[in-house]
């Protein structure tokens, strides 16, 4: 039975919420896990542009001071995304993250995204998985010497919550891994949108687009699912094909989850603020009301345990009239899929138990 440790919201002049933060950390056994030197990546979403239910930077900020104090050398680390958008290659994301407050004279550190300039610096890591053999992580996360996973505990359109194991597998992963998880087959151009720029012909590094008819065309054979057609697309006319079931991608993740962490033993500690507790993902441009009122901040060792104690916590609340929840709003209510009735979110949990990567067995230990 893992440990979990929990503080709430409440807060006076004699403890504050950073103070707790520290607690959580000292209670997870932060100074025996990072040592000296030990580059550690800080895995943190950055927050769409218009989105403000991200992580506040300055939570991040008190647990890179708890970091130096012990001689690690922290930096703040996310991913590329799948998709078009603010956050597609590295520069767009850095400035995103800047511009929503992780700048270094907030955090005070640097912020590296661990896929690389476009997305494609990976590590392929082997896994026994149930589903996969070898996941693609982003190699700046697989080349840290210790990692502290801080998570926004919220609803997600696609696994019903997302907390630490998504940050993990989903975050963790270069665009290729992303694909992977969510796609079976390869990107597809629409031809209505495609002017036969050449842009995608010029990214793909596997011959696998030619212009055919005055449209790009893409060869499924010869597609290695790197997925840079997608992002150099001017006019979004390459798509993904989401076509992979919501039970699989949950399993993928937690497999991905598995990868990320497979060299760190003893060396990750997990954090999930459970605040601003949102219907959907911190990867959209907006963020609606809150479905529970804040409850406070969970940490452990294992990511399995800690997911599964939030995920318990959140359920435990009354949920918010005039919110997105459409059902389950009395204490002890399917809260995720009162918001996303069709989600299975128990499957990530399961799996992530079944192959490894944690236990949903925990001892919860408030403040």
């Amino acid at each position: 039975m893992s440990k979990v440790f929990f503080a709430d919201m409440r807060a006076s002049h004699k403890e504050n919420l950073f103070d707790k933060i520290t607690k959580l950390l000292t209670l997870c056994g932060l100074q025996q896990r990072v040592t000296q030197d030990d580059l550690t990546a800080v895995k943190i979403h950055f927050g769409e542009k218009g989105n403000s239910a991200f992580i506040r930077p300055i939570f991040a900020r008190r647990v890179v001071d708890e970091l130096k104090k012990l001689g690690a050398k922290p930096f703040l680390t996310d991913s590329s995304t799948l998709y078009p958008g603010e956050r597609k290659e590295a520069v767009s994301a850095l400035a995103c993250g800047i511009e929503n407050g992780f700048a270094y004279a907030v955090v005070g550190v640097p912020l590296i995204i661990s896929d690389g300039l476009r997305g494609v610096t990976e590590t392929t890591v082997p896994v026994d998985g149930e589903l996969l053999q070898e996941v693609y992580i982003g190699t700046e996360i697989v080349e840290a010497d210790a990692l502290v996973a801080l998570s926004h505990f919220k609803c997600h359109e696609l696994t019903g919550f997302g907390g630490a194991i998504k940050n993990l597998g989903m975050g963790c992963a270069s665009r290729k891994g992303k694909l992977v998880q969510h796609s079976t087959v390869a990107p597809v151009v629409a031809a209505k949108h495609c002017t036969a720029c050449g842009l995608c012909i010029k990214a793909c590094a596997h011959d696998a687009i030619v212009i055919t008819d005055g449209t790009a065309v893409i060869d499924a054979a010869k597609c290695a699912g790197c997925s840079r057609c997608i992002t150099v697309c001017p006019t979004k006319a390459v798509n993904i094909q989401w076509n992979e079931a919501v039970d699989l991608v949950m399993k993928k993740m937690a497999e991905y989850a598995l990868g990320a962490v497979s060299n760190k033993q003893g060396k990750t500690v997990y954090l999930n603020f459970i605040t601003q507790v949102s219907p959907a993902c911190d990867c959209y441009g907006h963020c609606d009301a809150p479905i529970v009122n804040d409850i406070g901040i969970c940490a452990s060792t294992d990511p399995v345990a800690l997911d599964q104690a939030c995920a318990d916590l959140v359920n435990g609340a009354r949920g918010n009239e005039g919110s997105a929840l459409k059902s389950g709003h009395e204490p002890g209510g399917d809260k995720f899929r009162g918001v996303w009735p069709d989600i299975p979110w128990e499957v990530q949990l399961e799996h992530a138990e079944k192959i490894g990567l944690g236990s949903r067995r925990y001892e919860m230990i408030r403040l």
